[in-house]
Formats: structure tokens, C-alpha cells, sequence
């Protein structure tokens, strides 16, 4: 039996294909947005989810972290997709006046969207298959999405390689309920919180990595919700989560952080390895 993979729908998102990539013998279930996605990991609806992350144009995914930090499942694994966006319709270049995508690839498009189509209203959908779905409809619709959801949706790609940058990388992760074993290649994510924030807190939890020469890949700040100013810190490292140093460094910074989840760890994927669309 094939295993089963959570993922974005309708057919034709890139989420869709960066599971295709990662496991070609899967079998995909949709779902309307990463937090599903997630949650059916969680509670076992699915053996793995494939959800993005982060993009090199337009940073984290927000509903990803956020999910990541509330459910209980682990990162397992990495794809980085090389993403092209193409403007799909029904009509003509000057008949379209509304455009319809993700709020991720629409940004990602920002100053194509202002330059070719500055009149045009552009609308937010679920994903970029969804609104490839939705502008069958009318004529005056179009979206961005990928090229192989022209077929699908009954469309024509009026533009291609749309997005504002050639180097657009989205990186997947790989979501499920059971660490795997440390390969010698590894990367961990973590969440922290630093409830009292005393001055040079955070400054004190990052010293404890460059102590000892391990090397951070991506720190960021995301609100907490729980008040202005307040965050959460997520922080990617190569190394397992079972190396001796990993283990030293994070057995000191759990005395002094109020919290520190381990998001994962799990094989790393360099940049030289992103696929192709």
C-alpha cells in the first residue's frame, strides 16, 4: 500500500508537486490549507504532510510555523522547489481584469502585477490551483499558478515565468509523527521563548551555539499573540538533535528559556540540490 501524503488542494499546487518529487509512489489527499494539513498528520489521517515553509522572495509561511508550534508532529524532511509562476486565462491579455492566486504567489509577482496589469483587481484564493480552478469561469479572470494547471482547469497560459525573481525557492517541509535517525547530514528547527526577556537574552541562548562552532542556517522573530513585542524565535542548525553538542547546547538553553521545542530534525537539503519545476 502506497503511503498517504497530506497536501494543499485542489490538484495542480506546488505543494502537490513537491510531494510528487519527494515520494513518487504516494498517494495525495487534499486538503484547503496547511493547518489541515498538519492537523490530519496529527491525528493520523495521513502518514505525512508536505507543506511550505519558507520562500527566498517573501520569507516564512505563517500558518505553517504557526501549526508547526501547536500540533504535535515532527519535521521529517526537506524538498526545495525552484517555483514559475505563469498567468492562466480563458481570454485575451487586455480582457483580463481581475487576477486571482495564493496571497504568497501573488506577492511573489508584485511588480509584474504592477507593471502589466496596474488596473486589474486582484483577489486572494485558498491556493494558486484553486484560483486556476475559479477562472474557468469568466473571460476577464485569470490566475497565477503553475503551468501544468492549465491543462487541468481548461485554461491558456497567456505569460510565463511571471514571478518578480528567477532565483523563487520554496522550500517544503516534510511532516510527520516519527523522528527519523540521525544520517551525519542533518538539520533541526526549534521554537523559543523567552518569557522574561532580560537585556542580552537571546544574545546568551545564540552564544551557546557559537560556543561550540554549530552553525545557525536561519533565525527569525514571529509574534506570539499573547501581546505586542512578545515572540517566539525559530532557529534552524545543522546537526541532530542527538549529536553531543547539539544536546550541550540545548540542555543549557532550556534553563534558560521558558520554552524550546524541537521542530525536528532530519536530513538536510543543500541549495545545489532545489528541483526544477
Amino acid at each position: 500500500m502506497s503511503l498517504l501524503i497530506g497536501v494543499l488542494g485542489p490538484e495542480g499546487t506546488f505543494s502537490e508537486k513537491a510531494a510528487k518529487m519527494y515520494r513518487p509512489d504516494g498517494s495525495l489527499r487534499y486538503f484547503r490549507d496547511f493547518e489541515e494539513v498538519i492537523a490530519a498528520v496529527e491525528g493520523g489521517e495521513v502518514e505525512i504532510g508536505v507543506v511550505p515553509l519558507e520562500n527566498s522572495l517573501e520569507g516564512s509561511v505563517g500558518m505553517t510555523l504557526d501549526a508547526l508550534l501547536r500540533r504535535d508532529v515532527k519535521i521529517t524532511g526537506e524538498i526545495n522547489l525552484r517555483v514559475r509562476h505563469c498567468l492562466l486565462g480563458k481570454g485575451l491579455p487586455e480582457e483580463v481584469k481581475v487576477i486571482l492566486s495564493h496571497p504568497q504567489a501573488l506577492a511573489q509577482c508584485r511588480g509584474y502585477l504592477k507593471r502589466r496589469f496596474p488596473e486589474a483587481e486582484l483577489r486572494t484564493t485558498g491556493s494558486t490551483s484553486h484560483a486556476a480552478k475559479l477562472a474557468q469561469e469568466f473571460s476577464e479572470m485569470a490566475a497565477i499558478a503553475d503551468a501544468e494547471a492549465a491543462g487541468r482547469y481548461g485554461l491558456s497560459v497567456i505569460d510565463r515565468n511571471v514571478q518578480d525573481s528567477d532565483q523563487n525557492v520554496t522550500r517544503f517541509v516534510v511532516v510527520g509523527r516519527e523522528a527519523p535517525e540521525p544520517t551525519g547530514k542533518d538539520k533541526t528547527s526549534l521554537a523559543i521563548y523567552l518569557e522574561r526577556a532580560e537585556p542580552g537574552a537571546l544574545w546568551k541562548v545564540l552564544g551557546e551555539f557559537a560556543k561550540r562552532r554549530i552553525n545557525l542556517t536561519k533565525i527569525e522573530s514571529r509574534p506570539s499573540k499573547r501581546g505586542l513585542g512578545d515572540y517566539y524565535f525559530f532557529i534552524d542548525l545543522e546537526g541532530h538533535v542527538t549529536d553531543p553538542l547539539v544536546e550541550e547546547a540545548l540542555a543549557r538553553i532550556r534553563e534558560r528559556a521558558a520554552m524550546t521545542k524541537v521542530l525536528g530534525s532530519y536530513p538536510r537539503t543543500d541549495l545545489s540540490e532545489t528541483k526544477e519545476r
